[in-house]
């Protein structure tokens, strides 16, 4: 089963900064392999999602390994939770 099938339409795969829009911005998402997420800027003001920022902080502080924003945990927990975000 392709997984990019299942994935919300609000949630891409992404790897340019260029293909980041207006009101969106870039997380890397994973345990060991990190992948590349866009999704909505709304998203940092829910709950469930502040519980991730919470853990990246606790597990990177400020210095994150891929210069960007990284949230540690699964993918597929990542695009379950973030699913529910947007209903």
């Amino acid at each position: 089963m392709n997984m990019a099938i299942r994935m919300p339409r609000i949630i891409k795969k992404s790897s340019t900064t260029k293909d980041v829009p207006k009101g969106y911005f870039a997380v890397y998402v994973g345990e060991e392999q990190k992948k590349r997420f866009v999704i909505p800027i709304s998203f940092l003001s829910q709950p469930l999602f502040q519980d991730l920022l919470s853990q990246a902080e606790e597990e990177f502080g400020f210095d994150h390994p891929m210069g960007g924003l990284t949230i540690p945990c699964r993918e597929v927990v990542f695009i379950d939770l973030t699913s529910h975000l947007r209903n």
